[in-house]
């Protein structure tokens, strides 16, 4: 559904996009991640064709971007992260509206308008201006009106900010509904709803893909894919000394805060390594009393942060 090749983009002299390719297969619903100011935005914005591209190739559904402009925006539904509405126009004027504008047939207009309507739960609110909407609600027409000519690719940029807890569920929700029948790139801070949502992920920072990888994968990345939260009474550089003298064991942290004679660690095994055995035969050598032995998977944020970081 989309390929890019070597694309780049420059603006006065500034090189926010260095050169990436990468590729999201058809029914794919796949989170665009990076730290502000990595690309994330300008890419997302070339793609959709609201700014020419600086070097390189994008195919939209087998069209390029730049030569099929017109063909490219009849299969891409764009929410960007600013969502432009018109403030003085009720939801169902400005819906039918912008269906008009993108070509929808005239006796499909009411037929699609209430159905992005109930997708996106603004039945409610159809006759209010949009002017008096609360941030939440803006942020819901503005993905009704990505939706409303029914493409085949959906590129969200942040669309849950502002939302409530309960809003961002809903987003959630209808993302992995409309996930069955379109393509979808997401750009979000919220790492924990890429974990849920996406089948892949793509980092970029500085301007360069950094990973592409399924959420799990990525995890994995982190220390061995995870850590071991080992809570004993001893003293904490005798435990640091005894654990990290395990061949199995790559790291014992003790930045935890501890409860009088108790010392609270964190122990990353080497990959593919389960370290709990080890550390209990060292736990019962010593005879320290044991609180807690457990694993910690490692999250998508903190793969996204050693990804990111310098």
């Amino acid at each position: 559904m989309i390929e890019v090749e070597n694309l780049s983009k420059t603006y006065a002299g500034f090189q926010a996009v260095r050169g990436i390719s990468f590729h999201v297969n058809k029914g794919e619903i796949v989170g665009f991640l990076g730290p502000n100011g990595a690309g994330k935005s300008t890419t997302m914005k070339v793609l959709a064709g609201y700014l020419p591209p600086t070097d390189g190739r994008i195919r939209i559904a087998g069209y390029d971007v730049v030569t099929d402009s017109i063909e490219v925006r009849k299969r891409i539904g764009y929410m960007p992260e600013n969502v432009p509405l018109y403030a003085d126009m009720r939801v169902t004027e400005f819906l039918r509206f912008r269906a008009e504008l993108k070509k929808v047939a005239r006796r499909k207009i009411k037929e699609r308008v209430d159905l992005v309507e109930q997708r996106c739960s603004l039945k409610d609110v159809q006759n209010k201006i949009i002017g008096t909407l609360s941030k939440g609600y803006r942020q819901r027409v503005g993905l009704a009106d990505a939706m409303v000519h029914d493409p085949d690719l959906l590129i969200l940029d942040e669309p849950t900010i502002g939302l409530d807890p309960n809003q961002i569920r809903a987003v959630r929700d209808l993302i992995k509904e409309l996930g069955q029948h379109h393509t979808i790139l997401l750009s979000t801070h919220i790492l924990s709803e890429v974990e849920l949502t996406c089948n892949r992920v793509l980092v970029i920072n500085h301007g360069k893909i950094e990973a592409s990888d399924t959420p799990a994968n990525l995890t994995k990345l982190v220390r061995g894919g995870g850590s071991i939260l080992l809570e004993v009474k001893a003293p904490a550089p005798e435990v640091i000394a005894k654990i990290e003298a395990l061949p199995s064991v790559e790291d014992c942290e003790v930045n935890l805060p501890g409860e009088g004679d108790w010392t609270t660690a964190r122990v990353f095994g080497k990959p593919g390594v389960d370290i709990r055995e080890d550390i209990f035969s060292v736990v019962r050598q010593n005879n320290w009393s044991l609180r807690e032995l457990s694993r910690v998977k490692a999250t998508l944020e903190e793969a996204f942060v050693e990804l990111t970081q310098e």
